[in-house]
């Protein structure tokens, strides 16, 4: 075993970083890695038990070891999927939600324009008719009290005129009788 840990530490290493290799093909160069280390097992051994003892646990180490790989990238990948389906999920229930509160939203619109409607409608039609209308009614009573009571006052003029004329009358008559009478 120390002969084959020894040999093992002269040669060199090849070794690529997961960010060097692209995700389809690390898997193969996972295997050929592999290879490269039971073919150099393989090779720099002696020919007893012993070398097929440790080439059994070598590759029995480097299958579990490839199957964990594999199992933590797929695991990786479950949870990067799961993650987009989650933000999907949330993405299309905040947009769910928002439409329907868009939709009630413009309900609620369409009512208080149909209400301002209405409101516009009786207004000008039946409010501010029947404001004109009555006002109308109104200055014209108030036209004719105001034109009575002209005439009234004219009246009271005249008969106040006539009054006077008849006391002067009066004065004269008193006076030329008073001449007669001495």
């Amino acid at each position: 075993m120390s002969s084959l840990l020894s040999h093992h530490n002269d040669q060199p290493r090849i070794r690529k970083s997961i960010s060097d290799s692209s995700p389809t093909s690390s898997a193969a160069t996972t295997k050929s890695l592999r290879h490269e280390r039971l073919s150099r097992l393989n090779s720099s051994g002696s020919t007893d038990g012993s070398n097929n003892t440790s080439t059994n646990h070598a590759e029995s180490y480097f299958k579990r070891r490839e199957n964990r790989l594999s199992a933590r990238k797929k695991a990786e990948e479950e949870s990067a999927n799961n993650d987009y389906k989650k933000m999907y999920e949330k993405a299309l229930a905040t947009n769910q939600r928002l439409k329907s509160r868009l939709q009630t939203s413009k309900q609620e619109l369409t009512v208080i324009q149909d209400q301002l409607q209405r409101a516009e409608k009786e207004r000008p039609g039946d409010s501010s008719s029947n404001m004109l209308e009555a006002e109308k009614k109104e200055s014209w009573s108030l036209k004719k009290r105001i034109s009575d009571m002209e005439e009234q006052l004219k009246a009271k003029a005249e008969l106040k005129m006539e009054n006077q004329r008849l006391k002067d009358e009066n004065g004269a008559l008193i006076r030329v009788i008073t001449k007669l009478s001495k």
